[in-house]
Formats: structure tokens, C-alpha cells, sequence
């Protein structure tokens, strides 16, 4: 005889945003380990008694749970430096970090947030020349970041509440912390002296302008080297940074 299983409503909605990321029937039963045609039955009744997931505040549509703020502030950062959105058809977006193979710690950690962001969808990686791809399907992807979704970049609420860990994102994707080399010729003859210092290298003004923006509200002092480039090189302001940044590894 067989037994009927009965489900956790969060093990339904998992399934649900699985199916809505575009992943198929057998996939989203693979990942849940509830069977294909429970999963076809939940999807031909996504309500039933139980709350539905959280609707998208920007299309409305199922669905969209809230993305921990300090996560996101992060993939933000690691987005503008280093990604990219595109379409793959069946309303499904995929969201891809390249990250420099010479940082390991950065793809985990990258792989690390993308997950927390968006639990229910898969995040796989892709190796390419000298670069790992981070990326993960998902419809709400769009909705999520920048040039997608309404408003101005500068005036985007989670960069003013979580300034540290988008910072964290821009630098590490488009930016390093390292040494600076001074020589300085003296009459006891010439010392070189070596001091830590973060850059931050981009072409687009707006992305200089919010990387500026959340430096000056973590207090941290720093300046334009380049059209293009900042540097944070003042010792309080390094300490400062490293407590929110750090060096990649």
C-alpha cells in the first residue's frame, strides 16, 4: 500500500520558485526530492491553503522572496565591477560574475552570496580564459540590480544601509588592495618606503560616483588618482577599510 507523504509549505514554495527560475519538472524534483508529479499538481494549484510566496515588489509576479540586505549590498558591488545579465529565454535571466582564477577565495565567496541571495536557484560555474563564471537562473534577476529596475543608481536605498559590503563587492571585483613603493632620495642616500593602499578602477562615472558615496558614509577618506581610478591610501582610512574589506585571496 502505498504512503501518502505530506510536505513542508516552505518545501512547496522551494519547488515552486525552482519551476519559476526555469528549471524543469525533474529538476526541481531532483533538488527537493519530492516527486514529478506532486511538483506538476503544486504547480497546476500554486495557492492552495497555504500563504503563497512573496510576490516581486517590481513585476508582481510569483516568485520573489526578500534577498538578505547585507548579501545583496554585496552581489550589488560584485555585480557593477564584474557582471552581467542575460536572457535565455522563457522569461529566465542569468545573472554571471567573472572572477580572476588568481582569487579563489573571491569565486567562493561570490558563489557564497549569489546563493543567499537568491536560495532556491542553482549556482553553477563555468571556467574560462583565466576567469571563473558565477552565475544562476532566475526570472527575477532584472528586477533586481541597476540599469533594470526604476530609479537612479546613486539614489538606491541598500547602498546608504549596507555601505561595507557593497564596497567589499566593488573593490574585489574591480579593485585590490596592495603596496605602494616611495623613493625618496635622502643625503644618507636613497630609502624606499612601502605603505598599503586600496584602488578602485572603472569607466563608468555613476559607479565611481556610488563607490565615492559609500566611502564617505563609512568615513573613509580617499581621492581620484586618475579620471577613472580612487585610492584609499591614508593609514586611518586603510584601517579603516580593511575592516570592510580586506585584501582578496
Amino acid at each position: 500500500m502505498r504512503t501518502l507523504r505530506m510536505y513542508d509549505v516552505a518545501v512547496r514554495h522551494r519547488a515552486l520558485r525552482l519551476l519559476d527560475s526555469g528549471l524543469s519538472v525533474s529538476e526541481a524534483s531532483r533538488q527537493t526530492g519530492v516527486s514529478a508529479s506532486i511538483i506538476r499538481k503544486w504547480r497546476s494549484r500554486p495557492t492552495g491553503a497555504a500563504s503563497p510566496p512573496s510576490l516581486c515588489p517590481r513585476c508582481s509576479t510569483l516568485p520573489c522572496p526578500p534577498a538578505p540586505a547585507e548579501s545583496y549590498a554585496h552581489l550589488l558591488g560584485l555585480y557593477l565591477g564584474d557582471g552581467h545579465i542575460v536572457h535565455c529565454g522563457k522569461e529566465v535571466h542569468r545573472l554571471s560574475i567573472s572572477c580572476d582564477d588568481r582569487w579563489p577565495g573571491l569565486i567562493e565567496e561570490a558563489t557564497a552570496t549569489m546563493a543567499r541571495v537568491m536560495p532556491a536557484s542553482a549556482v553553477s560555474r563555468r571556467r574560462r580564459n583565466g576567469c571563473t563564471e558565477v552565475k544562476s537562473l532566475w526570472k527575477h534577476w532584472p528586477c533586481l540590480f541597476p540599469q533594470h529596475g526604476p530609479g537612479r543608481k546613486h539614489e538606491r536605498e541598500i547602498v546608504s544601509a549596507h555601505p561595507g559590503p557593497f564596497v567589499r563587492g566593488l573593490i574585489h571585483s574591480d579593485g585590490y588592495r596592495g603596496l605602494n613603493r616611495v623613493r625618496h632620495e635622502l643625503s644618507g642616500g636613497v630609502r624606499w618606503y612601502e605603505y598599503p593602499r586600496y584602488h578602485f578602477k572603472n569607466e563608468s562615472r555613476d559607479i565611481l560616483a556610488l563607490c565615492c558615496a559609500a566611502l564617505d558614509l563609512l568615513g573613509v577618506a580617499w581621492r581620484f588618482n586618475n579620471r577613472n581610478e580612487l585610492s584609499v591610501a591614508r593609514r586611518e582610512a586603510v584601517a579603516l577599510l580593511d575592516r570592510h574589506v580586506g585584501p582578496k585571496y
